[in-house]
């Protein structure tokens, strides 16, 4: 069964003006349906058009002959991750069980805020940082092109996209400005808290 495209979870224009319906429809349309097409072209006929994107992913991580099959298996399943990980009007306050957490485990939300957005200021180059679960333990980190802590046995709870094409059309080349606004803004607490419960 061939993988598809999934939908994002709102209106192109639904995070205006922090993103623009522009980058979304290149992000999206452009950039994830590539992924999802070449991951079809790798797969077809073989005994992994079947497998799930978790499936292909660990099973191809760290296989130098597999790059392909990893690269694009990672970008689809960490892009339809991603678009999760916002909504319109997002960004506020944390539901309580994922704030008593943070706290918990980082000291603070503030303290939490900072090591995110260092991760994703120190990403060089294309990647993502990530607020993931280790052993029990929440835990920030970064992750270079379509690598994710998914395909090291964690369990994501949070990503942001830090490859250029994710921001470039509304930040240019303001990286620190995009990472700001998607922690104020655009972050889906819910979506997160969501993910905790069920790591």
């Amino acid at each position: 069964m061939a993988f598809e495209l999934p939908p994002l979870p709102y209106g192109y224009d639904a995070l205006e003006p922090v993103m623009s319906a522009q980058t979304l429809h290149l992000h999206h349309d452009k950039h994830h349906q590539t992924y999802v097409t070449n991951l079809n072209n790798l797969t077809k006929d073989t005994p992994l058009a079947d497998a799930s994107l978790e499936d292909i992913i660990k099973q191809t991580v760290g296989d130098a002959s597999k790059i392909g099959l990893f690269n694009n298996a990672g970008q689809v399943w960490n892009h339809t991750f991603y678009w999760n990980c916002m909504k319109q009007n997002g960004g506020g306050d944390l539901p309580a069980e994922l704030q008593k957490r943070i706290v918990a485990d980082f000291g603070s939300v503030e303290k939490f805020r900072e090591e995110f957005t260092q991760a994703a200021l120190t990403q060089f180059g294309s990647g993502w940082a990530w607020l993931y679960v280790d052993g029990g333990k929440l835990k920030v980190g970064k992750t270079a092109n379509a690598d994710s802590p998914l395909a090291h046995g964690h369990t994501p709870l949070l990503t942001v996209d830090v490859w250029e094409h994710a921001y470039y059309v509304d930040f240019q080349n303001r990286r620190p400005d995009f990472v700001k606004a998607f922690l104020d803004s655009l972050v889906n607490w819910d979506f997160v808290a969501e993910q905790l419960a069920k790591a």
